[in-house]
């Protein structure tokens, strides 16, 4: 998918924390991003592991190809300026 490569995606599974935290403090970037539910897609869930040490970590949240495993919100849009700066807003 070109999103995986190219955009944000963000793993994730309900009832995290972790993952509701990002969330809402991405709300006023207006980053936008993928959700992926590793509890209903199997293969967000073998991805997630792949970069997690075997472990279904989230929010795990790649940037165009780049995986973070439970990443701040300061240390998610430094890697979208880095690897995909057409993502930020003007």
């Amino acid at each position: 998918m070109s999103e995986e490569r190219e955009g944000v995606v963000m793993y994730w599974r309900p009832g995290c924390v972790f993952c509701m935290k990002l969330r809402l403090s991405l709300l006023f970037t207006r980053l936008r991003y993928t959700k992926r539910n590793i509890w209903r897609d199997q293969d967000a869930a073998a991805f997630v592991r792949s970069v997690a040490d075997g472990n279904e970590t989230v929010p795990t949240v790649t940037v165009a190809g780049h995986a973070m495993v439970n990443p701040s919100k300061r240390q998610l849009l430094d890697a979208v300026r880095t690897h995909a700066p057409h993502l930020l807003a003007s």
